[in-house]
């Protein structure tokens, strides 16, 4: 049976003033999970599957690079280049989420994606310590920039009933990156196949042509409606909310029961009322979202940057065997948020952000104590790691959530760029170096020293997420946080 056209609303109401009432998120979030929706999360959540590869492949291929007969690295030179990538990480996430509030979602990930794709590539040709840390650092400042502009566009564009299990999924998914890299690696780094100083540099092609493909799946994806309102494109935006009503058939004619929103459009928000909103109006939230930032980062950044330097030196893996270790590792970082991430969306974001936090708070303690006295081998400490990685990355995953969803839509970009950077800087830019340092001791305990530390962060974002935490679950984003530009 063939569907009618939907009918054309009138256009949303606009004064002099600039003043709009619309009714496009209400629009957006009664809208059924359909292709759409699915095409957003392949076109935008592969930064996450790019990311996980970037890390990966940088974990698997460090005893390669310690044994290239060109780049010599020592284990405090691997530590130093993932610090490099996680710097870059951090600057492109501020540089590119103040761009990304300012001139739109979608020519920044466009933007993000090219400095991604031409730095990945350039790592390949490195020829010593200083060009491979370069052009990690630029990878890393692509992938940030990512973070910033498709993180906003997916909360933006999911409706409100599925936005926590979707962005933990899609954040989730950075696993899957990591288990094609840990894979790749396995072929790539073993010296039967590939010269030794080849293989290496073939992994890094992997992330490029990938994000290659990605690039062209991105032309089909439209600016969020949401961000065009708030600067004052109402025509525009209703234009393409209409588009994406008729992929599923529905009408655009507004009804009574969909609320409405009243904003004052703006080009840009100041930087004087992005501080004020963070550090004052939002303070008790920007304290939430720093400590799950940066506890999430350091257990994760100064573990798993480091997990190939374990197995090779404490427990004798070969280099071109590090990717089987690590994909029960990037199986049960998957896992977790895929088969949790609805519990977020129906008992609730503050109870499922602490359970998860603190399990894998007490369960990396436990595990750590079991390296430091050696009686894990190499497969159970692996078996230890995919049980703790099941409930860790969901938390990780949730930590992304909550600073991209609890604040104001004028500052979301930039508000996942600060919280990025500033949890990254202080859990993950130092961990790679820190864990580094401890793995050239030699000693167990040392180490056991940093994982008690990292559990001591997880249990720490579990409280204040307990004490703190916003109930943001099924609700609409403006009212979770009413945006800057609002009218009463």
């Amino acid at each position: 049976m063939a569907l009618s056209a939907p009918a054309r609303p009138e256009r949303p109401a606009q004064t002099a003033m600039g003043i709009i009432e619309t009714d496009i998120p209400a629009r957006l979030d009664r809208l059924p999970w359909g292709r759409f929706h699915t095409l957003v999360v392949v076109a935008l959540g592969i930064t996450w599957i790019l990311d996980g590869l970037e890390v990966t492949l940088a974990g698997a291929i460090s005893p390669a690079l310690k044994q290239s007969p060109q780049l010599h690295f020592s284990n405090t030179d691997v530590g130093l280049v993932s610090s490099a990538y996680l710097t870059g990480a951090v600057l492109g996430a501020m540089f590119f989420g103040w761009l990304t509030d300012r001139l739109g979602r979608k020519r920044l990930f466009f933007i993000t994606l090219a400095v991604y794709l031409l730095a990945t590539a350039a790592t390949s040709l490195s020829w010593n310590l200083w060009s491979f840390a370069l052009f990690r650092f630029l990878t890393g400042a692509g992938i940030g920039g990512e973070y910033t502009a498709v993180n906003s566009t997916i909360q933006e564009l999911v409706p409100a009933r599925f936005r926590g299990w979707t962005d933990l999924v899609i954040n989730g998914s950075f696993w899957v990156g990591a288990a094609v890299g840990a894979a790749g690696s396995i072929v790539l780094l073993d010296p039967a196949l590939l010269p030794q100083d080849m293989g290496w540099r073939l992994a890094f092609l992997i992330g490029a042509l990938l994000g290659l493909v990605i690039f062209l799946m991105r032309f089909w994806l439209p600016e969020s409606p949401r961000w065009l309102m708030i600067h004052g494109r109402a025509d525009q935006a209703e234009s393409i909310l209409q588009e994406i009503e008729a992929k599923f058939a529905m009408t655009a004619q507004r009804t009574a029961s969909l609320p409405r929103i009243r904003i004052r459009a703006r080009h840009f928000t100041p930087l004087a009322e992005v501080l004020r909103t963070l550090f004052y109006t939002e303070r008790r939230r920007t304290l939430v979202g720093l400590c799950l930032m940066a506890s999430q980062a350091f257990f994760y950044n100064a573990v798993f940057f480091t997990y190939a330097l374990i197995l090779t030196d404490f427990y004798g893996v070969g280099g071109d065997q590090v990717g089987w270790y690590l994909l029960p590792f990037a199986a049960g970082s998957f896992l977790g948020p895929l088969l949790l991430g609805r519990l977020f969306d129906t008992i609730g974001r503050r109870q499922m952000i602490t359970f998860t936090y603190a399990v894998s708070g007490v369960l990396l303690a436990g595990a750590g104590y079991l390296f430091a006295v050696g009686t894990l081998s190499a497969s159970g400490q692996t078996i230890a790691w995919m049980v703790i990685s099941f409930f860790a990355s969901a938390a990780a995953s949730s930590a992304y959530l909550t600073v991209s969803e609890t604040f104001p839509l004028e500052i979301r970009a930039l508000a996942i760029a600060f919280f990025y950077a500033i949890g990254t800087a202080i859990g993950g830019v130092a961990g790679p170096v820190l864990f580094g340092h401890l793995i050239d001791t030699g000693n167990r305990w040392y180490l056991f020293a940093g994982y008690l530390f990292g559990s001591l962060l997880m249990l720490g974002g579990a409280a204040v997420a307990a004490r703190w935490g916003v109930a943001a679950e099924r609700k609409p984003l403006e009212a979770v946080s009413r945006p800057l530009a609002a009218c009463d």
